[in-house]
Parts: C-alpha cells; sequence; structure tokens
C-alpha cells in the first residue's frame, strides 16, 4: 500500500472519528514532524471525553499490545494467516483490532512484520485504518523492541549501531543521544512510535544469560547517563522511549523468559545499584517503563513477580520515585511471570499492581476475557482500567498518533538507512572497540608484513538483520582495507575436525583472526584457540558478545572486545586490526580471573590503545 497524495488530517479530524465518525483519514505524502506543535494536541480534558465515550470492551482493548503475524494487516502469507488462527483465533491483524480493538501492536522479525522498511510502513498504514475505521476508532501505538547490538527487529537497510554495552565502552553520553536520535527518526518513519530500550538493568552478574551485553555495564552512575542520554534522543524524535526492566534485571543467572529469577539485593543495595537508572530516566521524562517479572524480596516479600507486585509497581515506581508515565509489562508469555498464577490471573493481578499496558500474552482470548471478567465482578473497577487508558491516550496525543497516524514513502526514503545516518553509526563503533591484550604491540596487523590473513571462529545466528556470518564480515573489512583473507567458519561448538582444518589453514597464512563467542573452561572454543595459538602464528582474537572471554585464554597475545557481532561493530574492529582506526574503548563491567572469580583481571575503564599509520 501506497500513501496517496491528500491534505495532512487534522486533530480534528482523529476526534471525530473517536466520536463515531468513520475515519477516512488519508495517507499523507508530508513527513511528519517528530514534535507536534502542542496546541494541535487535545487537551486533558479532550483526553477524558474520549475515554466516557468508550465501551468497556474498547476500553480493556486499549491496555492490550499485541504481536500479530504477517507482512500486511489485511493480506498476509498463507501461513502466516494460519499461525494466526492457531494462536490468536483471527486470521490478520485487521481481524485482531477488530474482535479486540488493541491499543497497541508490537512487531518482531519472527513474526514477519519487518521484511523492509517500505513494507513496514505500509504494514503500519494499515493497522492505523483499520484501527481508525472502527466506532469510536483511535490509532495503534506500534512499538519494537530496538535496542541494537544483540536485539533489534528492524535489520537492514534500517542504520543498525552498536548495542548498550559497547555503548558503554564508548563511554559517550552523545552518542546516546544520537543513537537514540536517528534510530528514533527512523522507527517514526515506519510508523514505529513506542521502542522498548534502553535497558536500564546494571550488569553485575557476568553469568547473566539474558541481559549481558544489552546493558550499558556495571557501574550505575555511567548506566545512568547513558540511559538518561539515549531516553531524550529518542523522544526529541518523537517516539516514546521504554526504560527496563524494573525494578532491575542485572543480577541474576536465571533467564526470566524460561524461569523465575529472584534477586537478593537488600533494600540499600536496590536502592544505590538497580535504582539509580530508573531514577535517571524519570529525570529525563522518560515515556514508559517496562517491569520484570523477577522476585525481589527485600522490595516484596510476597513471592510475586515485580510485574504483579502492587508494593514495587505502586509503592515504589509510582509513589515513592514520583513516576506517573506509562507502565507496560514484559511480555506475558515469559514463564517468569507464569510461574505461580495462570494465565487468566496475570493480566489482572497486573492491572491491580498498577500496570497500564498488558504486553503480548500468551493467549489474548483468555487475557482479554480476564481482565473483562474482573470488571464486571467487582475484582477491578472501571474507573482503575480508566485511569491506564488515559494514560494511553496521553502518550498517543503526545506521539502525535491522534493528528497523525500516518507515514510516507518519502519520509522512508528521506530518513532510513542515510548515508549520513550509516557514517555516525561506524563513527560511534570504532569509539567502543576495546583493546584488553596487545602483547610485543602485535596489533595492528601491518598490510606488509602479515598481509595474509586467516579468520576464523564463531558464527552465530547473525543479529538485527545484519549480513553476517561474522568470520564473512571480518574478513570482507580486512580485505577492503588491503589484507589477503581466507575464511573458515568453525561455528560455537567446534568439532575435532574442524579445529585440526583451521590448524592446517593457519599454516599457509601471517596472521590468525578467531572470533570468539561466550567461551567456557571445558568448551571446544577454548581448545580451538589453545591449539591455534601453539602452531606460532600471530594471532588476534575478538570477542564478539560477552568481554569476559578474555579471562579464559591468558595465552592469547591480542584481545579485543566488541560486545555484539553486528556488522557495525565487526567492521569498526576489523579497522583497528588492520591499523585504520586506534582502538578507544574502555571496559564498562569489569573482567574477573577464571581461576579465581572473586579477584579483577581487568577493572571496569581499562583498555589499550595504539596510534594508527
Amino acid at each position: 500500500m501506497r500513501p496517496s497524495r491528500s491534505p495532512r488530517p487534522t486533530r480534528r479530524t482523529v476526534l471525530a472519528a473517536t466520536a463515531g465518525t468513520t475515519a477516512a483519514l488519508a495517507l499523507s505524502t508530508t513527513p511528519v514532524r517528530a514534535a507536534e506543535d502542542a496546541t494541535d494536541r487535545p487537551d486533558e480534558s479532550s483526553l477524558r471525553s474520549l475515554v466516557s465515550r468508550m465501551t468497556l470492551e474498547e476500553k480493556v482493548g486499549q491496555l492490550f499490545v499485541m504481536r500479530v503475524y504477517g507482512h500486511s494487516a489485511t493480506a498476509p502469507d498463507q501461513a502466516d494467516i494460519d499461525t494466526n488462527l492457531e494462536e490468536l483465533g483471527v486470521r490478520t491483524a485487521a481481524e485482531l483490532i477488530a474482535k479486540y480493538r488493541v491499543g497497541g501492536i508490537i512487531y518482531f522479525t519472527w513474526a514477519h512484520n519487518t521484511r523492509d522498511p517500505h513494507q513496514i510502513a505500509a504494514l503500519s498504514n494499515g493497522i492505523q485504518k483499520v484501527s481508525l475505521d472502527q466506532p469510536r476508532g483511535l490509532p495503534v501505538l506500534i512499538s519494537t523492541d530496538q535496542e541494537y547490538g544483540a536485539v533489534a527487529r528492524v535489520g537492514k537497510p534500517a542504520t543498525l549501531f552498536p548495542g548498550a554495552m559497547a555503548l558503554g565502552a564508548g563511554g559517550s553520553r552523545e552518542d546516546a543521544r544520537a543513537v537514540g536520535r536517528i534510530g528514533g527518526a527512523e522507527l517514526r518513519a515506519l510508523g514505529i512510535r513506542q521502542d522498548y530500550s534502553p535497558v536500564a538493568d546494571v550488569n553485575v552478574n557476568p553469568a547473566n544469560p539474558v541481559i549481558g551485553v544489552r546493558s550499558f555495564g556495571a557501574d550505575p552512575d555511567a548506566v545512568a547517563g547513558l540511559v538518561a542520554a539515549e531516553v531524550k534522543g529518542y523522544q526529541s524524535a518523537g517516539v516514546a522511549a521504554t526504560s527496563k526492566h524494573f525494578p532491575g534485571h542485572g543480577d541474576t543467572a536465571v533467564d526470566s523468559h524460561y524461569g523465575f529469577p529472584v534477586i537478593t539485593h537488600s533494600r540499600e543495595l536496590w536502592s544505590t545499584l538497580d535504582a539509580v537508572p530508573f531514577r535517571a530516566a524519570i529525570r529525563a521524562g522518560v515515556d514508559s517503563i517496562m517491569t520484570a517479572h523477577i522476585m525481589v524480596p527485600a522490595l516484596d516479600p510476597s513471592g510475586d513477580p515485580a510485574t504483579l507486585s502492587h508494593p514495587i509497581l505502586t509503592g515504589i515506581l509510582r509513589e515513592e520515585l514520583g513516576y506517573d508515565g506509562l507502565v507496560v509489562t514484559d511480555s506475558l508469555g515469559m514463564e517468569g511471570v507464569r510461574t505461580k498464577y495462570g494465565d487468566d490471573r496475570v493480566p489482572v493481578l497486573a492491572l491491580k499492581a498498577g500496570v497500564d499496558q498488558l504486553l503480548n500474552p500468551p493467549s489474548i482470548e483468555v487475557a482479554w476475557n480476564a481482565v473483562l471478567s474482573a470488571v464486571h465482578g467487582g475484582e477491578l473497577t472501571e474507573a482503575r482500567l480508566d485511569e491506564s487508558v488515559l494514560r494511553v491516550l496521553r502518550l498517543k496525543a503526545k506521539l502525535g498518533l491522534l493528528e497523525n497516524p500516518y507515514v510516507t514513502d518519502a519520509g522512508v526514503d528521506h530518513t532510513v538507512g542515510t548515508a549520513t545516518h550509516r557514517r555516525t553509526a561506524d563513527r560511534i563503533a570504532e569509539r567502543t572497540t576495546t583493546l584488553l591484550v596487545n602483547e610485543e604491540h602485535l596489533l595492528p596487523l601491518s598490510r606488509r608484513r602479515t598481509p595474509r590473513v586467516l579468520v576464523v571462529g564463531a558464527d552465530p545466528a547473525s543479529p538485527s538483520g545484519t549480513d553476517g556470518p561474522p568470520t564473512t564480515v571480518l574478513a570482507t573489512a580486512l580485505t577492503e582495507l588491503g589484507f589477503t583473507t581466507t575464511t573458515l567458519s568453525t561455528g560455537t561448538a567446534p568439532s575435532a575436525e574442524g579445529i585440526d582444518q583451521a590448524v592446517a589453514a593457519a599454516a599457509g597464512v601471517d596472521a590468525v583472526v578467531v572470533g570468539t563467542y561466550n567461551v567456557t573452561a571445558t568448551g571446544s572454543q577454548k581448545t580451538l584457540v589453545e591449539r591455534l595459538v601453539a602452531t606460532g602464528v600471530p594471532l588476534a582474537a575478538i570477542a564478539i558478545r560477552n568481554p569476559y572471554d578474555v579471562a579464559q585464554l591468558p595465552d592469547v597475545r591480542a584481545y579485543l572486545a566488541t560486545y555484539s557481532w553486528t556488522d557495525v561493530e565487526l567492521r569498526a574492529a576489523a579497522r583497528v586490526i588492520g591499523g585504520a582506526a586506534r582502538p578507544r574503548g574502555k571496559l564498562p563491567v569489569a573482567v574477573d580471573r577464571a581461576d579465581d572469580p572473586t579477584k579483577v583481571l581487568y577493572p571496569i575503564g581499562y583498555g589499550l590503545t595504539y596510534q594508527v599509520r
């Protein structure tokens, strides 16, 4: 679907539609302004009037943010229709909206929502039109997880930036703000007005399986500064930022997608560690905060997850921290929130705790009807729903959705993945690459002395719609710098045969570059690197996810950390290896010794450098 050439719809048009007039908003060809004129926005009394005219069913729908499969709101592929019928009981996004009047939709790559920029924009426009065509139709708040680095839903040709821990290594609030500002502008051009970023968790546990490099680091003050900067960047572009995962998911060895983490921090420790970035986000005016499916006994001894905790969400977040913005749950399909209660109780308890938006329950039918029944039965009052619906509408108004929810092809072309944006991403990435080891000045490699390079190592599935695999990206970048490269992918669990092949290949080159991905003391990645080191060929290793790999490989003479394996970070690492850029990153987390985790091998702030030719 392409936008037609029609006048830009006004606030009055949309408000008339919500009063029962059939919405006939045309698709504008004028790029939407990032910040709408405040005088064009409906005031509080207008929003309350909208709420008063809504049916109970429509109010319930406004509280849900749902997944839906397919690249089109009305004509998805048959496989996506089949999946929608199986999981949601509807065929399309259009049917989902008509049946449940959902206030939000979340985009995922795996749901086939994000094929390419123009398709995403058309999907967004289709969703808005379908919703506004309903009686008293309201625009939809479309969201996604665009953290960058390891987690992003919109890939190339959109601009892809370094992730949070890489930005933590760069240490620049200006860069964090630029990521939010540029990333937000690109999301808005696609019709996405709410981003579930930045992560405000302070990652103090190296074994954290769910946060890790998604965090800016382990120093709460440094994390707070970067969180606030990125929040301001996103919201200056007219996209709602979302700090997550309250009250803090940085110290756990359990993934809340699959289990129920318990955070044993004292109230005092929580206040001086986990709470610091959330306070900064609130001071920065963050539009939304996402809850965590974690138990924090010091904050609530009931054993409930924070998502369902009135003491945490109302007592601490609302009353103690003074936050009155939107509170959204993490996905209600995650095990951490389903361990104690059934899927029919979770949404009701979340609303009672103080939540406004219910994200992605396993069954929309079960969850939607559970909330409706709770109101009919008196467990929830309609006035309580009105509070959250009003917060949802306030945010939609602030983001300009009530004036013009549509986007344009021209806006996509002028904004998404521009050369200027990509150059900015490359420059930011160069400031994040961290050199941890450089014995005998092995790096940078010389095209004259070490012209032939073997690139080998782990090739995890590329995140974020990047080119990948990592070995190929590194090899291509080194080739562009004048090296002759050979590539051999050995995977995250190299076989004995693969290790032998890599050792044999090393015999014919002048240097080896090996990518490591979460090396363990007993894993075969460690064996691979040790065997390659034993060949005597100069070897540089790159930790392409967690920087802790270096502790497992003390004999490596040169070690870099990139904090993710997206193209932009790998290309920056290649420029550092090849002498086209100098390493400037500093560790945002401490790396402990492998043989004695009570002792620090490399402290926060550690990082080597050298001058380039």
